[in-house]
Order: C-alpha cells, then structure tokens, then sequence
C-alpha cells in the first residue's frame, strides 16, 4: 500500500482532500494532507516542501498529489523523497526559473468573466459544502509568489495529470496544452469542476489508487 502525500492549493487547508482521504484510508493507504504555512509572510516554497516532507516522514512507497497551486510544490516533494509517482490534479506545472506570478502569463492564463467564486471553483458542491470550503480559507501571505521556482527540473518519476473537464477557473483546454508542452504529457480527463476533489472524491480517489496501481511493485 501507499502513503498518498496530498497538496492543497492556494488558499487552501489540507481539510480540501479530506473526503478523498477517507475513501483512500478506506482501501488501506496512508494519507498526509498538511496545512502549509501560506499565512506565514516568510514561508517559500522551501518551507512548503519541508512541511510536506515532514509529514511523510519514513514512507518509502509515496505517491505526490498537488492540487492548483500546489503543482509548485508537488515535484519539489517528490525529488526530495524518490516518490513512486507524481500526479497533478488541476495543477500548475512550473519550469525551472518560474515564479508562481510568472505562470500566469507565460501559459496564456485567461480569467473568466462575470463569474462568482462559488461559479468559477465550486459549482457542482453542494451548497453547504461550499460554504463549509469559504470559511475555512486561508490568506496566502507567503513570499513564494514572486520567487524563482527551485527546482532545475522535473523529477524523473513517473507523472500523471489530471484535469477537471467542467472545471471554469483552469479550463481544460489550458491544462491540455501545459501538460503537453511542459511535461509532453496527454491529460487524463474527468467530471467536475475546480474544487472536484470534494465534489467528487470518491472518484477522485478511485483515479489516484488505479494510478498507483500502473507503478506499484
């Protein structure tokens, strides 16, 4: 079996993958899902990888999953601890070099217009589960945002993306043409929007194991 590392994205908590930790608990994995320090005004992306290999701690068998913004710290985590794989889940794919403010323009991001929060990253939660989701977010005060990512490459582990096809904030076709160009990768495609990971965990989940289970020994 697994330990599943699980990064949350901007803003985020790890309460984000709390539902698909439990279905991957349920099929005997382990799961870590910290907090990073985001409301931390000194935190980089150093100190987001440590946090997130502290909590892994001895697993050797690791699967690296980074959700949105967490796709800046996902691979820095999977270098660090050889992980079995690495998945973006809705990710951002960085290049050496790159600040997370840089992404943005480089990969031709383009913002919806006219839409709600609720509309652009959550509109198939239901209603109690989205307001559950606003008020447990987090200012992102760290100093990351502006910094070069450190990595000088992607790790060699196997990787998999994974994109939300209803998904208004980074629409597919987007994730499609980053994962091809960054990473020469075809996106894997499923339902759901932005947040999906609590409108659909179990699937999501379901996605995660049959990943596993292409590189498990």
């Amino acid at each position: 079996m697994a330990t599943f590392a699980l990064i949350h994205g901007g803003g985020g908590s790890g309460w984000d993958w709390h539902l698909v930790a439990e279905r991957l608990k349920a099929s005997g994995h382990d799961v870590v899902a910290p907090d990073l320090p985001i409301e931390n005004p000194r935190a980089t992306l150093v100190d987001f990888t440590d946090t997130v290999v502290s909590a892994i701690g001895d697993a050797r068998d690791v699967v690296v999953v980074g959700h949105s913004y967490g796709g800046f710290t996902a691979p820095l985590v999977a270098d660090r601890v050889g992980a079995r794989l690495l998945v973006f889940v809705a990710g951002m794919v960085p290049a050496p070099g790159e600040a997370p403010g840089e992404w943005w323009g480089n990969v031709g991001f383009e913002s919806a217009d006219g839409l709600s929060v609720t509309e652009q990253f959550m509109a198939d939660l239901p209603a109690d589960l989205a307001a559950e989701n606003e008020r447990r977010g987090r200012d992102q005060n760290s100093v990351e945002y502006s910094a070069a990512w450190p990595g000088e490459r992607m790790p060699d582990v196997p990787t998999k993306v994974l994109l939300f096809r209803d998904d208004r904030f980074f629409s597919a076709d987007l994730l499609r043409r980053v994962a091809r160009e960054r990473l020469g990768l075809d996106a894997d495609e499923m339902a759901g929007s932005h947040l999906a990971l609590l409108s659909r965990p179990d699937e999501l989940a379901d996605r995660l194991m049959a990943y596993y289970a292409t590189v498990a020994g």
